[in-house]
């Protein structure tokens, strides 16, 4: 299981996203990069898994109603919603997230937070997918609401979001790799979506089994093993 999350997530080799290097990145993190992956974190000390819990334990986890609601826009650009704001990025840095929904956060409120790799924290309010490339990738992706289960979900590999910034001004973002997934799973989230309803039945029945029982999910790595985990999951 990945640490890494809202987002964690592996892309095949070979497959190329287009984002800018990164030249004091190590050979193996350059690669990671570009193929839109977070490089591989160091064992966390025990202050940041102490942050991590605290911040976690402030996520709506899977079963909560408000994970399958959808988020109504915001109207108001006010000191509340920065605060709002200033939360759900701290929430998400200590968590060691890539993205954070406000639903995550119990909040009915279109509002997102994004931060790939080294990039600074971005707040996006109302946001809306205006293009999705044709190009799609298979890749595993993890949840702070779904805490211990990763899933592969195909998606667009360049996506194109409008919104609005903290300040009610007109943004529009051009994404590849990492980061546009980030942004749809995010805005799956505003829209009551899991990635759990993205993946194939397969790994969704394996993975709802092991939410019900407690116990880590990953998808398997062949297609024989997926199959065995089906017979199972439909036995159990």
């Amino acid at each position: 299981m990945c640490d890494q999350c809202v987002d964690s997530i592996r892309m095949p080799d070979s497959q190329d996203t287009e984002l800018a290097d990164r030249p004091e990145l190590a050979d193996g993190e350059e690669a990671a990069e570009r193929e839109g992956v977070q490089p591989s974190a160091p064992a966390l000390d025990p202050e940041t898994l102490a942050r991590r819990d605290a911040a976690l334990a402030q996520v709506v986890k899977f079963g909560d109603p408000v994970l399958n609601s959808k988020a109504s826009p915001v109207s108001a650009f006010d000191e509340p919603l920065g605060r709002e704001i200033e939360r759900m990025i701290s929430i998400m840095r200590d968590a060691i997230g890539v993205g954070l929904a406000a639903t995550q956060v119990g909040i009915l409120r279109r509002v997102l937070v994004f931060g790939a790799g080294e990039a600074e924290p971005t707040a996006v309010i109302n946001p809306e997918i205006e293009w999705l490339s044709d190009d799609v990738v298979v890749a595993e992706e993890g949840c702070l609401s779904i805490p211990r289960i990763t899933v592969d979900v195909e998606r667009p590999l360049h996506a194109r979001v409008s919104g609005l910034d903290q300040g009610g001004e007109p943004l529009l973002i051009e994404a590849s790799g990492l980061e546009a997934r980030v942004l749809q799973h995010e805005i799956d989230h505003l829209d009551g979506v899991l990635m759990v309803d993205r993946t194939s039945r397969e790994q969704r029945k394996g993975a709802l089994r092991a939410v019900r029982e407690g116990e880590e999910y990953s998808p398997p790595t062949t297609d024989a093993e997926e199959a065995l985990q089906g017979e199972a999951a439909t036995a159990a």
